[in-house]
């Protein structure tokens, strides 16, 4: 696959890209009955430019999950022998309802754990320092390539697994780790129990916070808070367990993602009509995983909202950049009496409150029109006052009134990995 740098001018960057599809059907098609499927008898030649490629089928998280069902347990999405794979992990199934299950070959995990040394990289890692995995590592595939990324790059790694929380933290006290890999959610409940024990995280060693797996990192309220608490910047970062490791924020560069396109085609359409969107708009994010040979992905529709940066990057890189990182997905908008809102939108300004601990969104979509309802956590106390506290700026922000009730302290769940914090009434 061909060279793609952090500056390499635009119209020689997609001509790259270019020569990687071909390259990555050149070895794909020969073996992957999932692809020749549905590609027919494509000869990757043929294909003269990437608006070419971008005549071919999408790829869906439904078409996949129908294959596995139909093909179990791994499907037909597999490029080579199965004795040539040597990684297995899952999704999470938050949004399908069933996990999906992932194999890779010791060279597409090589070409993973590539992906995470060019994200240490953007970040400005040192080489002193140490990187805290405050997590059970199991199927979901997580930051298990960053971990191992790490190491091969010559960091001290340092796993947390069959820890409580409460010995995590005293566990990157004690070896004074530096940078920490964590959801959103629980380094902000690593925070609640460290300001229970009387831990002031503002005075750690810890520098850096790299943060995935939900919208987050690029929240303002989260961000804030995350901020504030651990005294450490918070880099959000992008990636999907079918997909691969896919865009980080940079050192210097709040606010943006870089898109590694020295590894990944992306392409960004209207979420009902699939047809492309200019940059600036918000739109579906569509991924090609270049490097992912043994169970790739090609036009994959992510169910992702970005918005492309429109503007030349200040620093002259010419990777493209997701301005705000994730929006929301494009199948978690709700309707609400006639508005639209993202459960992002309702973190944004809940994250305002320092005294709410946890909350928890409720939809019931048993009538025509659907009616939401908030819960919220206290740090202390009933909660009562803050409820209504919260409900006006809600109203205030989108311009419509929910139900905002208050639940005793500590009694929200809390999440280690992915949050779950919507829940439907169907």
């Amino acid at each position: 696959m061909p060279s793609i740098l952090l500056n390499t001018p635009s119209e020689r960057l997609r001509g790259a890209q270019l020569d990687a599809v071909r390259h990555l059907l050149t070895r794909v098609l020969p073996g992957n009955v999932f692809y020749r499927r549905k590609f027919g008898a494509l000869d990757p030649a043929s294909l003269r430019t990437l608006d070419d490629f971008a005549q071919l089928p999408f790829t869906t998280k439904a078409d996949l999950i129908t294959d596995q069902v139909e093909h179990p347990p791994y499907g037909t999405n597999l490029s080579f022998p199965l004795d040539r794979y040597t990684r297995f992990h899952q999704t999470s199934g938050t949004t399908s309802g069933r996990p999906l299950h992932w194999l890779d070959t010791a060279e597409t995990w090589d070409w993973l754990t590539g992906c995470w040394a060019t994200n240490f990289a953007l970040i400005g890692l040192r080489p002193t320092d140490r990187l805290f995995f405050p997590f059970s590592f199991g199927p979901f595939l997580g930051f298990w390539t960053a971990f191992e990324a790490a190491a091969r790059c010559g960091f001290l790694v340092m796993p947390g697994g069959g820890l409580s929380s409460t010995a995590r933290l005293r566990f990157l006290l004690d070896h004074r780790c530096t940078v920490l890999f964590a959801t959103p959610t629980y380094a902000l409940h690593l925070a609640e129990i460290a300001s229970k024990e009387g831990i002031d995280l503002a005075s750690s060693a810890v520098r850096a916070l790299v943060v995935a797996g939900e919208p987050g990192g690029n929240i303002p309220g989260t961000r804030q808070r995350l901020e504030a608490v651990w005294g450490a910047r918070v880099f959000d970062h992008y990636g999907m367990t079918e997909v691969g490791p896919v865009a980080v924020e940079a050192e210097g560069r709040p606010g943006e993602l870089y898109l590694l396109e020295s590894d990944y085609l992306a392409e960004v359409v209207d979420p009902q009509t699939g047809r492309p969107v200019p940059d600036g708009d918000t739109g579906e994010l569509v991924l090609t995983n270049l490097g992912r040979t043994g169970s790739p992905l090609i036009r994959y529709r992510t169910g992702d909202l970005i918005r492309m940066a429109p503007a030349p990057d200040p620093t002259g890189r010419t990777w493209r950049r997701l301005e705000g990182g994730v929006l929301g997905r494009a199948d978690d908008m709700i309707h609400v009496r006639g508005n639209n809102v993202y459960p992002g939108a309702l973190e944004s300004i809940i994250r305002r409150f320092a005294d709410v601990a946890e909350y928890r969104i409720h939809v019931d979509r048993r009538n025509p029109l659907a009616d939401l309802r908030l819960e919220i956590e206290p740090v202390a106390g009933d909660g009562r006052a803050l409820a209504e506290e919260v409900g006006r700026a809600v109203r205030d922000a989108l311009c419509f009134r929910i139900d905002v009730s208050a639940a005793p302290p500590g009694s929200l769940p809390r999440f280690e990995m992915k949050a779950r914090r919507v829940v439907y009434q169907k």
